[in-house]
C-alpha cells in the first residue's frame, strides 16, 4: 500500500469520528499530517519494541574489537554471547566489546552470526537472539603468494 492511500484511509477513519461541522478544509489538512505522524509512528514502534542486539567493528587500543549493543529490561539480566558469560556495561541499554581473538575462540569457522541470550535472575527465563556479524568478520585469510593477471 502506497503512503498517501495510508494517509487517506487513516484521515477518513479520523474524519468518521469527528461531528460533519468541524471537518473543514483547514482541519482536513491538519487531519492528513496527523494521519502521516500516527503512520511514521506505528510503523517505527514496532522497530523500537524489538530492539535487537546489533554488532559493529570498532578500536580498542591497538587492536580491533566487535562491539555489541543491545537492550535488557532488567539491568541485573545476565549477557551470554555464544554461550560465554560477558560482562555488560550500561544498565537497561548495554555494551560490550570484545578482541577478535576471542570472538574467533567462542565462534564456529565463518560464522557469520552470534548468539546473545539474556538471562533473568529473578525468573530464571532466557532471551535469545541471533545477530548478524560484520561481512567478512571471522571469514578464512588466505595469503596468496603471488597472482597472475592476463590480458587476451
Amino acid at each position: 500500500m502506497q503512503r498517501s492511500a495510508i494517509y487517506r484511509s487513516l484521515l477518513s477513519q479520523t474524519l468518521q469520528h469527528m461531528p460533519k461541522a468541524a471537518r473543514s478544509p483547514i482541519l482536513r489538512k491538519h487531519g492528513i499530517v496527523l494521519a502521516g505522524a500516527v503512520a511514521i509512528c506505528s510503523a517505527a514502534s514496532p522497530a523500537l519494541a524489538e530492539r535487537e542486539p546489533s554488532t559493529k567493528l570498532v578500536r580498542c587500543g591497538e587492536e580491533s574489537c566487535l562491539q555489541i549493543s543491545g537492550y535488557r529490561d532488567d539491568p541485573a539480566s545476565i549477557v551470554r554471547l555464544n554461550g560465554e558469560v560477558v560482562t555488560a556495561d550500561g544498565g537497561q541499554d548495554w555494551q560490550v566489546r570484545l578482541p577478535i581473538e576471542t570472538v574467533r575462540q567462542w565462534s564456529a569457522p565463518n560464522a557469520r552470526t552470534i548468539e546473545v541470550s539474556l538471562l533473568d535472575p529473578e525468573t530464571a527465563q532466557v532471551t535469545s537472539a541471533s545477530t548478524s556479524l560484520p561481512i567478512g568478520l571471522l571469514g578464512d585469510i588466505s595469503s596468496l603468494a603471488f597472482l597472475e593477471v592476463r590480458s587476451p
